[in-house]
């Protein structure tokens, strides 16, 4: 079987399982906010419950990412974690803030238990296409899931009439997700059979000889991401500012959160291709690193104008978040596939995502306890983090030519 055809047919397998994976908890990140609002849960509350279910959703990715590594069951690992999603239907039962909170982290920890393993896989299909072609094909096909799930809410809530949704409905809502996740499961099960054993698509170049340990340029990176990700704000966060201060409705939240999932999707695909184009045109794996300036400069905007009291400002900040994500979730899975060695690849994965995660819930937490103080707080916070990156960004660069 031609390998390159057997590489797309993954890439396209793992695009659907994250389509139907985000019509799930994409569409159930667009109304956690107003749903624990709607509960009871003050700012604080929610902004430490989306930090805690971050942090864990990628701290546990360095010990899943090592054991997937040592034992070469990234299957096994996929299965499980993928498996786990089943707790976002399951919202559909709760009636109390707490057992929310309880199930959210039970998502994100199910997360952390099949990424390192599935980005490996993609990473070793993608060696085929190109990495940021492949990630970004993945992340857009990703982003049709991540645009209908918030949808399904909007429509719904909608169709509900005016004024604000109570518990019954946000419950309704959850309830629909049960068909996209049996989708889900279909899709890994095929995917599996189609190619059993995807580190045969990733080839080293001859006379390649591959280190076994991870480089200075993975660190470098790491921490760059790091800083850049801790001033990044949440979006459950930003959507409960939206339902508190009454900026925007209960169905416009989830419908404009579906919008910069549609600008994520394209995002994704632009810049994945400028990725492996710089790449090609420098010769070197590690130029398209060069694209990740546009974090901090794309960042910086999103808490200035998704923290405002005006509804067109706001909405230009949540379409900014889904432009931050898009190159969040391309490029940064994509440098860690060409910064690592394949038998490190998880260990990679587990390492970078570990230190993302924390940024999540350090900075997350922090949004949440200041916004609590001053809104105008949250926002220095953020624009402060970020422009911390820069001088990190520009060590990265350093690195990378003296490379």
């Amino acid at each position: 079987m031609n390998a390159r055809r057997s590489a797309i047919h993954l890439i396209l397998l793992f695009g659907l399982v994250s389509l139907f994976g985000d019509i799930i908890y994409e569409g159930a990140r667009s109304v956690n906010g107003p749903y624990l609002k709607t509960l009871g849960a003050n700012a604080a509350v929610v902004g430490l419950i989306a930090g805690i279910g971050e942090f864990l959703g990628y701290a546990i990715r360095l010990a899943t990412g090592y054991f997937a590594d040592r034992t070469r069951g990234y299957w096994v690992f996929t299965f499980l974690g993928y498996g786990m999603l089943i707790s976002v239907p399951l919202l559909a039962l709760t009636g109390t803030w707490q057992l929310v909170a309880l199930l959210i982290v039970c998502e994100r920890i199910g997360k952390a238990v099949r990424a390192p393993a599935k980005d490996t896989i993609v990473s070793q299909a993608s060696k085929q296409v190109g990495t940021g072609f492949g990630f970004g094909l993945q992340e857009a096909m990703d982003q049709i899931g991540a645009t209908a799930g918030p949808l399904i809410f909007s429509i719904l809530f909608l169709s509900l009439g005016k004024g604000y949704r109570n518990v019954a409905d946000y419950q309704y809502g959850y309830s629909l997700l049960w068909l996209p996740f049996v989708l889900l499961m279909v899709c890994v099960v095929l995917a599996y059979i189609r190619v059993p054993d995807p580190a045969v698509l990733e080839i080293p170049a001859a006379g390649k000889q591959e280190q076994d340990k991870l480089s200075k340029v993975f660190w470098i990176y790491t921490l760059f991401s790091f800083v850049a990700t801790a001033g990044f704000a949440n979006f459950v966060l930003i959507a409960y500012h939206l339902k508190d201060k009454h900026i925007l409705s209960d169905a416009q939240i989830p419908l404009f959160y579906a919008v910069a999932m549609a600008v994520d999707g394209v995002v994704a695909l632009l810049i994945g291709r400028m990725y492996d184009v710089l790449k090609k045109k420098r010769r070197n794996d590690r130029a398209g690193l060069s694209t990740l300036v546009l974090i901090p400069a794309c960042s910086i905007l999103v808490p200035v104008f998704g923290f405002s009291f005006n509804p067109a400002l706001a909405v230009a900040g949540i379409l900014l978040w889904g432009v931050v994500m898009g190159i969040h979730e391309t490029i940064m899975k994509s440098a860690i596939a060409d910064l690592t060695p394949l038998k490190k690849r998880g260990t990679g994965y587990g390492i970078f995502n570990t230190s993302y995660g924390l940024a999540v819930f350090a900075g997350s937490a922090l949004m949440g306890i200041f916004y609590d103080i001053s809104i105008t707080l949250v926002i220095w916070f953020a624009v402060a983090v970020q422009a911390a990156s820069v001088p990190l960004f520009i060590a990265l660069r350093r690195s990378i030519r003296e490379t």
